[in-house]
């Protein structure tokens, strides 16, 4: 039986498009459903493009069932969060425990938590005078950011470097290494492991 898997996602969907391209023909995963509480998110021609089902939803709807049926009905075994932005609610953990993974643009736990995300990341790196940053892919709990870490990977900062120069170079870190880490994990082949650079 293959894995099905479901990604998250509010914007652009960069992440969401490498995901979708490492699973195309993979013979265990499959992603078979993009959600998105942006009707204007470029992810939605994104899904498009790959044949993807794909779904917008509310506030409301994903507090109540309406989110949880959808991936029930779709045969979801596991959820990919590829820049989405808002906290999972309860009724979501309680179905997909510990089946739930998302990617942060920082070395957590340095600049986590609510608020955290895009560009502020990355300013907060640079003004914290960090020479290093990088990805951290994390189980998700019900705290923005706190999840059990599955994979870490480091880039340096040059002192010249801006925000969005820093942010280049993690976007590099997250298409290299969040599809093949989503595949450990969902394949169960330990991923648990934090691999910085030195």
């Amino acid at each position: 039986m293959k894995h099905r898997l479901a990604i998250f996602v509010s914007g652009n969907g960069s992440n969401a498009e490498g995901i979708m391209e490492y699973f195309k023909v993979h013979d265990q995963i499959s992603v078979n459903l993009v959600l998105t509480n942006n009707p204007k998110a470029y992810a939605i021609e994104r899904a498009k493009k790959f044949g993807v089902l794909h779904k917008v939803f509310t506030k409301q709807d994903f507090e109540a069932e309406t989110v949880v049926e959808s991936l029930r009905s779709a045969g979801i075994t596991h959820i990919a969060l590829a820049g989405f932005l808002w906290l999972i609610p309860k009724n979501l953990l309680d179905t997909f425990p510990n089946k739930i993974v998302n990617i942060h643009p920082a070395l957590l736990p340095k600049y986590g938590g609510k608020g955290m995300y895009g560009l502020k990341v990355h300013e907060a790196v640079k003004s914290g005078g960090d020479t290093r940053t990088g990805i951290t892919i994390h189980l998700v709990n019900n705290q923005y950011d706190e999840g059990k870490i599955l994979a870490q990977k480091s880039v340096e900062i040059d002192p010249t470097d801006t925000p969005a120069d820093i942010a280049n170079k993690v976007q590099t870190l997250e298409h290299q290494y969040y599809p093949p880490v989503i595949e450990s994990w969902v394949l169960d082949r330990n991923p648990h492991t934090s691999n910085l650079e030195p």
